[in-house]
């Protein structure tokens, strides 16, 4: 027999956030009763193969037991215990079902048959006329009993005592309660010595059973024995299995074993097949394996004193549910239905002294299981009499599919022979059936595998990419980083400098689907327009497996024509979310899809020279040409427009009322030594003149204004701006519209020993172009101080540049700023009109008469 059972799907129910664990109960006959954890329970015949009647409870569900005689189904719900005849329901079921034409009758319990009004009941027992319910109070647990009046479906319950009992922190669980979110179900049941004869409540099938006198008096004691008292067990979630006998005066609920796991089963075996029938061992079973057998073992020839042996085993685990018949254990693990094997060949004679044999026998029985190969049971359900020659459970699936199992007894070479002819076609079934399960079963745990780990190696590549960008303190050392180029772009008649960002990947590793490219804009600075305020603007983008050696570009508005607020930084950064990772299982974990991992890459710094639009020098040169062909051609106009000129001078200079034909230029100059410039730039080679040292001077100039436009330092430079430079006069336009021209020029400074440096000079009618511009120079200017070689100059040499009366300059316009600023604070001497004046003459002083860099 061992592996082959025939399986039958009955029905199929839905299964889907269930609040407790599911559970079915054979009722009247052939009915069954199942409750799925949520507010219905199922009525179905399994003779019929149909669902008779859905009872609808105004709560969730948590357990469900059958009186005695099989008149009454006492419910628990969240808001207590409900009772409901069994006949009145069946035949409210068919008369349901005559009026329908199709489905299932579905009845309302109402509040009337509330009976105990207990909140949070989690198991139900009946024991002759005393109705038992467990709960949990904070940090207890608590045993309720209730008098229950015959024939009484719709009175409230009077209730005789209560039972108190601490809640032990601290047990370890499996990991499907905090996946699937399901609580576990305490486990009652009733014990009864079988030298009493109790009501109809004997049935080992329903939830009571006896047990061996001289068992029942070593575990629950001589006063429980003498009054022949039932003894309430209860297999708690805490892993505590305690008793209570209920006719002993005094009594209280105490803990017999702890298995220090949830109980999940707690039943009896006969283990001798010719013995009187009744128990002879406890067998109580954790949800992560523990398997605990308690038998009577009796001492050695010189003791000759019965004690109540426990024997502690593991079987594979975790355990989901479990029932048994006379000398069988059968359980599920979720992906596997097992049998362990009880009988006396296994455990010996009940009172047989203890040998090594005994104990061998016994670590053997319990350590290897028979594998029955049905997978996914969560809910097992014995019938009150099975067929003879074969036991049949009834099971429901995770998916919510009761099914029918059929578990052969005996050798399979018996079953083999004894099978007619006529039952061939069945048992190929079978076979079918349990070669089916198991492909089932193999494909879901291969899938499950499959998927932890993808998500270990996708763990893995977001670990070593983020001990990456965090072991590097410079962003020039970062294998992942990102560069810019500027360009301007001309749509629906309207300028826009857009930003294309480059994420370059030169690591070893994949930015994989979940990393995204996060691109914050700040402005450093304001413009008029925004009243005093910057506000920053973030842009993301999702990645899509950037394999190593590869790049991704992406575009971004940064600004429109006439926009001031430069310089501007953009932040990049990466950023990773948990849920991409966890798929669709972080819909169930709190707090998943808000985490997230943001790792910064690095810095750039947009400025104004990466604004520029430079003119070509052809339309320049066009344009000029244009300018003396009109004057040659037109003598009498040129004659005008300088008269015209002259006479808004004598204007201006008389009267206060007159209006500038041209705007006012300001102007800003920069000095740097021509040897530093040789030093740190890579000068462009003239095609005009094959000299070299002729043309060098030149190429100084045309290095350095090149090297100012195209490149910067931080890792942005200007997009392709069209003609190269090929003049040491550049102009081009601002951001804000004006024109600009830059100049580079060689001159020798100093009074008696000369140097060479290069001047440059910035001009433009708007002060904030030059003032940005006069910054943009200065920053680059310091980044290529940093690569310059260190040499030190001699102090005669510096005395000769005459940096000693530049530096008593530069404090003489220090103190003629201080002065400003005291005058204009207490209003003496001087209008804030002429103050303004003081402090813009200043600044055009400091910036048109610079210290020599060297």
């Amino acid at each position: 027999m061992e592996g082959r059972c025939a399986v039958e799907t009955l029905a199929e129910f839905g299964l889907s956030g269930t609040s407790c664990t599911p559970k079915v109960r054979f009722g009247v006959g052939t009915d069954v009763f199942l409750c799925t954890g949520s507010d219905e329970v199922y009525v179905f015949s399994t003779k019929e193969s149909k669902l008779r009647a859905v009872l609808q409870f105004p709560d969730p569900v948590s357990d469900l037991f059958e009186s005695h005689d099989k008149q009454l189904l006492y419910v628990a719900c969240r808001s207590g215990v409900y009772c409901v005849s069994v006949q009145f329901l069946l035949s409210r079921a068919q008369s349901s079902a005559a009026d329908a034409s199709s489905g299932p009758p579905e009845l309302k319990i109402s509040s009337e048959l509330l009976v105990v009004p207990e909140e949070g009941v989690l198991s139900l027992l009946l024991v002759g006329s005393v109705l038992l319910t467990l709960s949990q109070r904070d940090a207890s647990w608590m045993l309720t009993l209730y008098d229950c009046p015959k024939h009484s479906a719709s009175s409230s319950y009077e209730m005789l005592t209560s039972f108190s009992l601490p809640l032990v922190s601290g047990v370890v669980h499996s990991d499907t309660e905090g996946e699937t979110g399901t609580r576990r179900r305490p486990v009652l049941t009733c014990v009864h010595s079988s030298d009493t004869t109790p009501s109809s409540s004997s049935s080992l099938s329903d939830s009571h059973f006896r047990l061996e006198p001289t068992l029942f008096k070593l575990l629950f004691g001589i006063d429980a024995a003498l009054t022949k008292s039932p003894v309430v067990l209860c297999g708690l979630p805490d892993g505590c299995l305690c008793f209570l006998p209920l006719r002993v005066p005094g009594s209280r609920l105490r803990v017999l074993h702890s298995l220090e796991q949830p109980v999940v089963f707690v039943g009896a075996s006969v283990v001798m097949e010719t013995g009187p029938g009744h128990a002879q061992c406890l067998v109580t079973v954790g949800e992560l394996g523990r398997v605990v057998v308690i038998k009577i073992d009796k001492g050695g020839p010189e003791e000759r004193v019965n004690v109540a042996g426990f024997i502690e085993r593991c079987v594979p685990g975790p355990v989901m549910c479990g029932c048994m018949d006379k000398n069988c254990l059968y359980y599920s693990t979720g992906s596997d239905l097992l049998r362990l094997d009880l009988s006396e060949g296994s455990f010996g004679i009940p009172g047989q002294e203890r040998d090594e044999d005994t104990s061998s026998k016994t670590d053997a029985a319990l350590q290897s299981p028979t594998s029955l190969n049905v997978c996914r049971v969560i809910a097992l359900a014995e019938p009150p009499g099975s067929t003879a020659g074969a036991i049949q459970l009834l099971g429901l699936s995770v998916r919510g599919q009761l099914q029918s199992i059929t578990l052969p007894v005996g050798r399979e070479d018996a079953i083999l022979c004894k099978i007619p002819s006529t039952q061939v076609g069945s048992s190929v079934r079978d076979l079918l059936s349990a070669i089916g399960d198991v492909c089932e079963r193999a494909s879901t745990l291969k899938t499950d595998i499959k998927s932890k780990n993808q998500i270990l190696r996708h763990l893995n590549q977001v670990l070593n990419i983020s001990f990456l960008l965090t072991a590097s303190t410079k962003s020039e050392e970062k294998s992942i980083r990102c560069h810019a180029i500027t360009k301007w772009s001309r749509l629906l008649q309207k300028d826009s400098l857009n930003l294309t960002c480059v994420l370059d990947n030169s690591s070893p590793y994949v930015l994989e689907q979940g990393w995204t490219l996060s691109i914050t804009v700040f402005p450093l600075s304001y413009s008029a327009d925004t009243g005093g305020e910057s506000s920053s603007t973030n842009f993301s983008f999702p990645l899509h497996n950037i394999h190593p050696g590869e790049t991704l570009e992406v575009s971004l508005p940064l600004a429109a024509a006439g926009d001031t607020s430069f310089p501007v930084t953009v932040s990049c950064s990466l950023i990773f979310s948990l849920s991409s990772l966890l798929g669709e299982r972080a819909v169930n974990l709190p707090g998943s899809q808000s985490s997230c991992i943001c790792l910064p890459v690095n810095t750039l710094t947009v400025d104004w020279l990466h604004t520029l639009q430079v003119n070509s020098p052809i339309a320049i040169h066009q344009k000029a040409t244009s300018g003396c062909n009109n004057t040659t051609a037109d003598p009498i106009h040129a004659f005008l427009n300088s008269r015209r000129i002259k006479c808004s001078g004598r204007e201006e200079r008389g009267g206060e009322g007159a209006s500038k034909p041209e705007r006012e230029q300001y102007s800003a100059r920069v000095q740097v030594s021509s040897e530093l410039l040789r030093n740190t730039l890579v000068f462009k080679s003239s095609d005009l003149d094959p000299q070299g040292p002729k043309s060098a001077p030149q190429n100084v100039c045309l290095s350095l204004l090149e090297w100012l436009l195209s490149e910067g330092p931080g890792g942005v430079r200007t997009g392709d701006q069209g003609d190269k430079i090929s003049s040491s006069v550049v102009h081009a336009r601002g951001p804000n519209g004006h024109p600009v021209k830059l100049t580079a020029k060689e001159v020798n400074a100093g009074e008696e020993e000369s140097l060479t440096t290069v001047e440059l000079q910035v001009e433009s009618s708007s002060i904030a172009a030059v003032c940005g511009l006069h910054h943009a120079v200065l920053r680059r200017v310091q980044n290529l101080l940093q690569r310059a070689p260190d040499r030190a100059a001699s102090t005669k040499r510096v005395q000769s540049l005459g940096l000693r009366q530049a530096l008593q300059r530069a404090e003489h316009l220090s103190q003629q700023i201080q002065q400003s600023r005291v005058s204009g604070a207490f209003g003496v001497g001087a209008s804030t009109g002429q103050m303004t004046r003081s402090l813009l003459s200043v600044y055009r002083e400091l910036r048109e008469n610079p210290l020599l860099i060297i």
